[in-house]
């Protein structure tokens, strides 16, 4: 049975970067929920509105430095005084498409902001844990048919994926060079296409639907037939929190790389999500983009069978039921609901599925 356990987490100081984002927004409040002192260093809040805003997490965590992952200098200050025992770095330029248009940028945070998070640590004392955030696509696709496993090789075609599949290599040099000596287990971990309420990022489909919905237009999707492993952000989230006690208690068995996917039944095309929303929302509307876009994988999935194994992790929300958690979610904060009684009431609905 998948398990979190709130006795490991109450009271324990845990330094996040990317907080302000969507998915480091979940887990911040995820953490804080079980009664970890989350400490936030990240950008501001990347959209108006926002997950970190609407759910007011900035008066349930510790503190929040807003400073960028690749000044090392602030990053190392705001790690010292949190005196953190886990880490979880989740700061990235995390947008295929954005990623053709800012590729000095996306290498710069994703890359060098993965060492200087690295380098951090090695002033940290308290430090024992750190989880690296990476991605499914840090993988070199073959366009093979078969799921991808930890062990398979890693590349990237766009600047995403590449420097992603870069901050795969730089981890295990620091854990080799470095990190292992000193006592501080590093892991990584690829989860699939998360979604989930409180996403308003551009470019990203989920929340492209979603904006085309509300302003009643018609959207268009440019890579209808693309397959993805689709899950609610709160699926790899339970796993990184699972490895993390797993990590800190148990070391260097954990201290590797770590595959969070949906069933392989719920990968589905880009254009069977968008019907399954329409269904939902009859008056949405799409059509395809056939104007010339960047290039993207159009195959994508995980072998997720050793976090079945070695954590007991395995996903609990159906594709549909990730969809309708997030329909529930927007509806909410459109009707102005409590988003962060919403949200936790989402996360106590998921660890009791």
């Amino acid at each position: 049975m998948l398990v979190v356990r709130r006795s490991f987490w109450k009271d324990r100081a845990i330094f996040l970067t990317g907080h302000t984002g969507f998915k480091g927004g979940w887990l911040a409040l995820w953490l804080t929920h079980l009664g970890a002192k989350v400490h936030g260093f990240s950008l501001a809040a990347p959209t108006s509105p926002s997950f970190y805003v609407e759910t007011n997490l900035e008066d349930r965590i510790e503190s929040s430095t807003i400073g960028d992952i690749r000044d090392l200098s602030q990053l190392t200050k705001a790690l010292r005084l949190a005196e953190p025992s886990i880490v979880f770095h989740m700061a990235a330029q995390a947008l295929v498409k954005r990623s053709y248009e800012e590729p000095v940028d996306t290498f710069a945070t994703n890359l060098l902001g993965t060492v200087n998070t690295f380098e951090a640590v090695r002033c940290v004392e308290t430090v024992e844990a750190i989880i690296n955030v990476t991605t499914d696509k840090c993988y070199e696709n073959t366009g093979r048919t078969q799921p991808y496993t930890e062990t398979d090789r890693l590349g990237g075609y766009d600047p995403y994926s590449t420097s992603k599949a870069c901050a795969e290599l730089a981890t295990a040099a620091y854990r080799s060079s470095f990190l292992a000596d000193a006592g501080v287990y590093l892991a990584t971990v690829r989860a699939g296409n998360v979604i989930g309420g409180g996403d308003w990022a551009n470019d990203r489909l989920i929340p492209d639907f979603l904006r085309a919905y509300d302003a009643r237009q018609t959207l268009p999707i440019r890579s209808p037939g693309a397959v993805r492993p689709w899950q609610h952000v709160l699926e790899p989230l339970s796993g990184y929190l699972m490895l993390g006690e797993s990590l800190f208690s148990e070391g260097e068995d954990y201290a590797e790389a770590w595959n969070f996917g949906p069933k392989e039944s719920d990968a589905k095309t880009v254009a069977w999500l968008v019907d399954h929303l329409c269904q939902r929302l009859p008056t949405a509307k799409w059509h395809a983009d056939e104007s010339q876009q960047p290039h993207e994988a159009k195959l994508l999935n995980l072998d997720s069978s050793k976090a079945r194994v070695k954590l007991g992790w395995r996903p609990r929300w159906s594709v549909e039921i990730a969809l309708a958690k997030t329909l529930e979610w927007h509806q909410a904060w459109r009707s102005g609901r409590s988003m962060s009684e919403l949200s936790l009431q989402q996360i106590e609905a998921y660890q009791n599925a």
